[in-house]
């Protein structure tokens, strides 16, 4: 226990005085407690003492068996050097003649490879001679082999000389075999009946050969093949672009003849493959020399005709040779690829040729005889270069081959779309209504449906032509049509009147909209709203199958700005358009003897024509307008009146304090008909920030009409409170609107500007509600000793919000009531208003 709760412990033991009685049977406990945990240590020390000793007695035990292990592992070590040194003794005579016999094997059996290859050597030379393609090709696969083995032996004369006649018997087969093949298709194969067979097998001996004289004789074949071909179409008569479809009916009809002649080569060859790339690549040459010789620009119905039968073939080919799902990538290299194949074919047998060797060594032992020409070395070289050229066809892709050549002249096309699409689109502008049939479920103009409808068809007309630079010059065309589109919307808005005051104002000047404008004008929006966002579907819809290296320049964000602009400008033409609605009825308030009126009654009659301007255009514009632009109107709406009729007061001539009251109460009516708005267009999103929007443009309003009612002697601190930003001029406006001659208004001036600088300007006050106003917080004083010349920042602030509860109510008597009974109070806002 600790030492703190013992004390605890006792008292809980010993609550009570009487509970003393039980200290001495505890103690006896305690006591008896001790004296075995006494015991229990006394053996504990014992058994301690006991178990040391014998620690140290099993530690010197085990030191003198750890010596004794190291004696015998020393002896044991010293038997083992002995038993080597005999073993090597025992093996040396053993390891000479084990060495004598490897060298002996090898000699017979390089010897007997040698007598082969000999033999091998002549026999092919027989076959050579002979013209026995069949045996010579096995013969060739046999030396070959044989060779192989004597690498290492080239500087011994004897070798040097069989590899030498080697190599001379190969350029005769090379010979025999190339003459062989200069008589197929001239006719001799239907004459000679075994020729076609003597063929097949010299197909045996060129696979036997280096894969270069297979790429030779192929080439030469095609060459001779596609002679009559190039003779034929660069003559005049068909060296014409509207000729194109005849060359390939020329190329099909070609391999569709000689089909079954054509079935001596062996599959792995790929001939007719070869024969078409060849015949693509000398097309592409012809087409784009006629295309550069043309004196002027193509016919485009020729053009297109051309370009869509070479891509109909190209198709039929990329099927044919089972290259149609492969990527176009490798399409666009077909200038070189006849040019490495030669290299690369020879890279991989140098490849198979290492495996081999490395195959070779790993033999422990080799057997004798004809086994020997069983090796697979030629077979995997020659099943290198078959793999290789099947890896070619299936990378090779037929798409564009010719096809792309056109691309530079696809200029006129592209002129020819755009020439279309302006047309198609002057006809929809001029066909346009300009208004909404009934019972349409969207609010946008039929003429922007129109015009994506002709851009997407001409997109895939484009589209299945070509997906390169044309299909990007298109859509810059695209990009083109709907700027233009976007003006067409632009000029539609109502516009408004043009001389000095609109040049000095930078805008329209007055707009005058009716009804129908006024849907008009949303109508413009929603296509517009359309338009921005079809456009950027557009874009993605290219993108996806433009070629990849143009999709960073495939963006139609300028044509959207362009969208958006008018959307911004038909909304500002709206509010200016309904501003000017309200021309008259701002006069009319001005026209008002405010200076006389005798009594606050209900909102004046302007207030009521204001009200009767929104409740019959809002709800049109609320249902005609997306949300997110609605309540854009909205708050340039109540940005653009707020500030309206602030200025509007400083037209009126003279304010009495009736008049002010009557003038207070109205603004109330126009903040409560500008909150209203929402509701009667199906407003529902940002009402509450479009309410305080509405309350902050009104307050400023509020403010300098509670100015002009404050009392003279505390108009200026009224006015520094209220209106902190609040100018000179414009104070001295108030003062004149509260009637004061030019002798008072100088000292008020002077002491206005006296003082000016002593104060500094709060944050405007917030809205004055109807109900229960708030009083905005007083601004700092910035020296101290001004405190006794203003009587009490809060006191004006206090005025003010009086002044405002006093024109919330809706008549003059009511007003009287409120002040009579505040008179009677001996403190509160109102007591200080009437005994200041």
């Amino acid at each position: 226990m600790d030492k703190s709760s013992a004390l605890d412990y006792i008292n809980q033991m010993f609550p009570t005085e009487a509970s003393l009685s039980g200290v001495e049977p505890l103690m006896q406990k305690i006591h008896g407690e001790i004296r075995r945990v006494d015991a229990g240590i006394l053996a504990a020390v014992r058994q301690q003492s006991n178990s040391g000793t014998k620690a140290k007695e099993d530690l010197a035990a085990a030191t003198r068996a750890v010596e004794e292990l190291m004696y015998k592992i020393r002896e044991i070590k010293s038997k083992a050097e002995q038993s080597e040194t005999m073993v090597q003794e025992i093996c040396r005579d053993i390891k000479k003649l084990d060495f004598a016999k490897k060298h002996i094997t090898t000699t017979i059996t390089a010897l007997h490879r040698l007598t082969m290859l000999v033999s091998a050597v002549e026999q092919l030379q027989v076959m050579a001679s002979k013209r026995q393609y069949k045996e010579a090709a096995a013969q060739l696969e046999a030396v070959n082999q044989l060779c192989s083995h004597f690498e290492a032996y080239k500087d011994i004369p004897k070798i040097t000389e069989l590899r030498e006649k080697f190599k001379n018997i190969r350029q005769i087969l090379k010979s025999h075999v190339f003459s062989d093949f200069s008589s197929l298709g001239t006719g001799k194969e239907t004459e000679e009946s075994n020729l076609l067979q003597q063929l097949a097998d010299a197909c045996l001996v060129v696979d036997a050969l280096e894969p270069s004289v297979r790429e030779e004789l192929v080439k030469n074949f095609c060459s001779r093949e596609l002679t009559s071909y190039r003779q034929i179409f660069e003559g005049a008569e068909l060296a014409k672009l509207d000729k194109t479809e005849r060359r390939y009916a020329w190329i099909k009809r070609r391999l569709r003849t000689n089909e079954e002649i054509w079935k001596i080569f062996p599959p792995s060859w790929h001939v007719p493959y070869l024969l078409c790339i060849q015949f693509c690549k000398l097309t592409r040459t012809q087409i784009v020399e006629i295309l550069d010789n043309l004196k002027e620009k193509p016919d485009v119905g020729t053009l297109l005709l051309a370009l869509q039968r070479t891509l109909e073939f190209e198709e039929e080919l990329a099927d044919k040779f089972g290259a149609g799902t492969r990527s176009k990538e490798a399409g666009n290299d077909f200038e070189d690829t006849g040019e490495t194949n030669n290299q690369a074919i020879s890279d991989i047998r140098k490849k198979y040729e290492k495996k081999l060797a490395a195959h070779q060594g790993s033999e422990s032992k080799e057997k004798d005889g004809q086994k020997d020409l069983l090796v697979p070395g030629a077979g995997l070289i020659k099943l290198a270069a078959e793999n290789y050229l099947s890896a070619l066809m299936w990378q090779f892709n037929f798409r564009g081959i010719i096809s792309s050549c056109f691309e530079p002249h696809m200029v006129v096309y592209v002129e020819l779309e755009e020439k279309t699409l302006m047309e198609n689109l002057e006809k929809l502008v001029q066909e346009e209504t300009w208004d909404i049939e009934e019972g349409t479920q969207t609010n946008i103009l039929s003429s922007s449906m129109q015009v994506f409808l002709i851009i997407r068809r001409s997109l895939k007309r484009c589209s299945a032509l070509t997906k390169n630079q044309t299909l990007l010059n298109l859509f810059k065309v695209f990009q083109r049509v709907l700027k233009a589109y976007a003006t067409k919307l632009f000029t539609r808005l109502p516009k408004g009147g043009t001389g000095i005051v609109a040049a000095a104002t930078g805008m329209d000047g007055q707009i005058k909209t009716s009804d129908r404008d006024e849907r008009l004008i949303c109508y413009i929006i929603n296509t517009a709203e359309y338009c921005h966002k079809t456009a950027g579907e557009l874009a993605e819809n290219v993108s996806k199958i433009i070629d990849p290296q143009l999709v960073d320049a495939v963006d139609m964000s300028e044509v959207q700005d362009e969208f958006s602009a008018v959307i911004t400008k038909a909304l500002v033409t709206l509010v200016h358009g309904l501003e000017t609605k309200f021309d008259a009825e701002m006069a009319a308030m001005t026209r008002i003897p405010w200076a006389t009126l005798e009594s606050v009654g209900d909102q004046s009659a302007y207030i009521n024509s204001i009200n009767t301007i929104l409740t019959s255009s809002i709800p049109v514009l609320g249902r005609l307008l997306s949300p997110i632009y609605f309540q854009f109107f909205l708050d340039k709406l109540a940005s653009s009146l707020g500030p309206r009729f602030y200025l509007n007061i400083f037209k009126c001539k003279q304010i009495s304090e009736t008049g002010a009251q009557q003038m207070l109460l109205d603004t109330q009516a126009i903040k409560t008909i500008l909150l209203d708005i929402p509701p009667l267009g199906r407003q529902t999103s940002g009402a509450s920030n479009y309410s305080k929007f509405v309350s902050r443009e009104m307050s400023k309003a509020e403010a300098l009409l509670k100015v002009i009612l404050s009392p003279i002697d505390s108009v200026a601190d009224t006015y520094r409170a209220l209106l902190p930003e609040g100018t000179p001029s414009e104070f001295q406006r108030i003062l004149e609107l509260k009637g004061l001659k030019r002798a008072d208004q100088q000292s008020i001036l002077d002491d206005f500007d006296k003082r000016g600088p002593e104060i500094s300007q709060p944050p405007p006050a917030p809205p004055v509600l109807l109900a229960v106003p708030t009083a905005p917080p007083a601004p700092t004083i910035a020296n101290p000793s001004s405190a006794g010349v203003i009587a009490s920042r809060e006191d004006v602030l206090t005025r003010a919000a009086a002044l405002g509860r006093g024109a919330a109510t809706t008549g003059f008597k009511r007003f009287l009531a409120l002040t009579e009974a505040a008179k009677d109070r001996k403190d509160g806002p109102f007591r200080k208003l009437f005994n200041p």
